[in-house]
């Protein structure tokens, strides 16, 4: 049996500038720093004395916004941006954000990074009162309870709202006298502020994103929070003290970029930290250490730098290849994970290998990087993953629904080691990974989500409960029989 290669995907990035006289451009800086947490769509709403304008579009922020045209068309001094990664809905031109409603007392855009939990259930309460849907986004939702609100203000309205919605949501609204932004509960994903030398406000998914722009980094939005920036400068308010940190583990193990810093802790040093406790957990005699590129290559480094085992090249990314390759036969799909990636013979051939990588989803892919080093001439390959065995499915904006894509939720670690081929495997420990990412909150796991490795949600998971809950009994079987 054959799998198609499974990666995870993160849900999408959010941008937004208050105050410049070229909103949009930086805009579009902004999210392609942020062009790593989505790529099927982009969007951006400009704001021009009040009057709102969009752009939006399927593929790559480039391949959106490649005709000069449509940032003459976005003037304004303020904008807000979005790029998209599909997990719970289809990818049609309608689900693409920022979205922009049109209503009789004025225009509002929204954007949002994560997946709300109680979608369906808020979804057909709306639609049983007359709401009407124009996208299968759960994005949308908050839009319309926010009209339903029978509070006096905006901001009250908005308040309601997030009280309403649950789950994992980064939120980033616009009208034509402010910007809001808007951090769930529990922080599962990043937001932050910053502030640009001529004094205009930024709000980014992740702090790289501030640097590409120029902003200076104010603050990070913390749960339960809402910033309104307009004219006059920013406040924070909060709409709930209901709040515990659920910091989502997998942000600093695979999705943020490394030059990223969440909750005051850098992206690459976690990760190197995360390699460094790998090395003492799992030390194996072998020549070199090699990261499979790109988001295990900070991890390979501190594995190499404990061990006292040299750090060499052994895997080569071609940067230029199609984020997508799929093909209609096996020998097709082999060529193009070939032409992705590529083994340095001259380095490995003959040596014994550790290879870091971050993570195993379905093991597919690990699988073919082990056969590739071994046809170049590796000796011995030794996997070293830093994270724990990913077990469990997400619900907080990672495409990962269910417990049959992963592929240590029905197999051993001494099965997956035989399947992928490799002469050992051994992935990181929880407490390892905790204390290499290194955060200190008063709460469990000092501020993280492990969910992904324990299935211990850190909320209610409403619609999602009887699914879950069911997939727990069933057992399905990915590897050759």
């Amino acid at each position: 049996m054959s799998y198609e290669v499974k990666s995870l995907n993160e849900e999408c990035g959010i941008f937004g500038i208050w105050g410049h006289p070229d909103a949009a451009r930086v805009t579009y800086f902004g999210l392609h720093s942020l062009q790593h947490r989505g790529q099927e769509g982009a969007g951006i709403v400009a704001n021009e004395d009040g009057t709102l304008r969009r752009h939006r579009g399927h593929g790559l922020l480039a391949e959106v916004f490649q005709d000069e045209t449509y940032m003459e068309m976005l003037a304004g001094s303020s904008a807000i941006g979005h790029v998209r990664y599909s997990t719970s809905s289809k990818n049609t031109l309608n689900n693409i954000q920022p979205f922009l409603f049109e209503f009789h007392d004025g225009q509002v855009a929204l954007a949002h990074n994560g997946n709300l939990t109680n979608a369906k259930s808020l979804r057909r309460m709306l639609e049983e009162d007359g709401t009407i849907f124009h996208s299968t986004s759960d994005t949308e939702i908050l839009m319309h309870l926010i009209r339903k609100s029978t509070k006096e203000t905006f901001i009250e309205k908005l308040k309601e709202a997030l009280n309403v919605v649950k789950g994992a949501f980064a939120y980033l609204l616009m009208n034509e006298t402010q910007m809001v932004a808007a951090l769930d509960p529990n922080g599962f994903r990043p937001l932050t502020i910053g502030q640009m030398t001529n004094g205009a406000y930024v709000v980014a998914s992740e702090t790289c994103a501030l640097e590409v722009s120029g902003a200076k980094f104010i603050c990070d939005v913390k749960p339960g929070e809402i910033v309104i920036i307009d004219d006059n400068g920013y406040r924070i308010e909060r709409y709930t003290d209901d709040v515990q940190y659920a910091i989502c583990s997998m942000e600093y193990v695979y999705f943020a970029r490394p030059d990223s810093n969440i909750a005051g802790i850098n992206v690459h040093s976690a990760r190197k930290k995360t390699g460094s406790n790998l090395a003492k957990e799992a030390p194996v005699e072998a020549d070199m250490v090699i990261g499979v590129p790109n988001s295990s290559l900070s991890a390979a480094s501190g594995y190499a730098e404990t061990s006292g085992i040299p750090y060499e090249m052994g895997l080569v990314k071609n940067q230029y290849v199609a984020r997508t390759f799929i093909q209609p036969t096996q020998e097709l799909r082999e060529q193009g994970v070939r032409m992705k990636l590529s083994a340095v013979r001259g380095v490995v051939e003959g040596k014994k290998v550790i290879m870091v990588d971050d993570s195993i989803v379905r093991g597919t892919t690990s699988k073919r990087i082990v056969q590739l080093l071994k046809e170049a001439g590796a000796k011995e390959v030794h996997v070293r993953i830093a994270s724990p065995p990913l077990k469990y499915p997400s619900f907080y904006g990672i495409d990962i629904q269910t417990r049959n894509e992963l592929i240590a939720a029905n197999h051993t670690v001494e099965e997956i080691r035989e399947w992928i081929g490799a002469d050992s495997l051994y992935y990181l420990s929880e407490q390892g990974l905790i204390d290499g990412i290194g955060l200190d909150f008063d709460a469990p796991y000092s501020g993280l989500c492990m969910a992904h490795f324990n299935g211990d949600y850190p909320t209610k998971l409403y619609d999602y409960e009887e699914s879950y809950l069911k997939s727990l009994e069933e057992t399905t079987f990915f590897l050759d029989e």
